[in-house]
């Protein structure tokens, strides 16, 4: 199992400088997120060969490795000029990846809830354009439903990529979304199986508990979508039935710190929680064969 760390606390550290604070931080895996001077939200990468090529020298350098590229496009629309443009920056992305010597992306389903039939559509034509590069490329991508997506919910994230019915397409569970996924952190990892190979680790409040007061958002009806991505212990993710969990199913995965509350103590905040997870890992006998 690899514990991996997502840098977007530390975006503004110069890119050729982040492979070494990582190792100073006690992690030897990135999952490499949106940032304005490689991959940024929503529009085409911003990278260079020249800038790749110095990007795994230091990366060498420190004893660090690329887990996992993270982009985010609106490849799901639902309008056609959006998708069609997202899927152009998927294309350059995942020669990036390759490049950067990465064989793993995990993105989000996008589009919208509210037109989710249509945004579906859309995801569905991209996917056509795109499946064929990853198998070209040998690269896999791992999915996960997100708050806001057309598609929200774990059991039914998993259904959807049981539909692609391809062997480089997998399923990521991010344990911060839990409670807009159902709730049931447990079964969805179980119904899921062997296609969970991803996870997300951060902690989050249940908006739906105190009859769905957790949280008040006005005006009162408003459909946003609130989550936190908090160090572990400070939410109400149940940790050690997570961990219990993936010990059950082999989980032997990308595991991905991403706590993004805390930039104030980014440093500390990144710290803590890869020593909590390994605590975790180490007390449940995740990744053992």
């Amino acid at each position: 199992m690899k514990v991996a760390v997502d840098p977007y606390m530390l975006r503004s550290v110069p890119l050729l400088e982040l492979p070494a604070l990582v190792a100073e931080l006690g992690y030897q895996h990135i999952e490499l997120s949106p940032r304005p001077d490689f991959l940024p939200f929503f529009v085409h990468p911003r990278v260079d060969r020249a800038t790749i090529a110095a990007f795994r020298r230091e990366l060498t350098g420190a004893g660090v490795d690329i887990a996992s590229v993270l982009p985010l496009y609106k490849w799901s629309g639902p309008g056609e000029d959006a998708r069609k443009a997202a899927v152009r920056y998927w294309r350059r992305a995942i020669q990036v990846t390759v490049d950067l010597g990465c064989d793993v992306m995990n993105s989000e389903f996008n589009g919208r809830p509210d037109r989710a039939e249509a945004s579906e559509a859309q995801f569905w034509r991209s996917m056509e354009e795109l499946l064929p590069v990853f198998e070209r490329e040998g690269v896999r991508l791992v999915l996960e439903p997100h708050p806001d997506d057309f598609m929200e919910d774990g059991r039914g994230a998993v259904d959807l990529i049981k539909g692609i019915d391809s062997d480089l397409v997998t399923f990521l569970y991010c344990a911060p979304h839990t409670f807009h996924q159902g709730g049931d952190l447990a079964d969805v990892m179980r119904y899921a199986g062997p296609l969970l190979t991803h996870l997300h680790i951060a902690d989050s409040f249940d908006h739906t508990g105190s009859s769905g007061l957790r949280y008040i958002v006005n005006p009162p009806g408003s459909t946003a979508r609130v989550h936190q991505h908090l160090d572990i212990g400070q939410g109400e993710v149940d940790w050690d039935l997570f961990f219990t969990t993936l010990a059950d199913v082999g989980f032997d995965g990308i595991a991905t710190v991403c706590v993004f509350a805390w930039e104030e103590r980014a440093r500390e905040s990144l710290v803590a929680n890869r020593e909590k997870v390994q605590e975790y890992v180490a007390k449940y006998g995740v990744g053992r064969s």
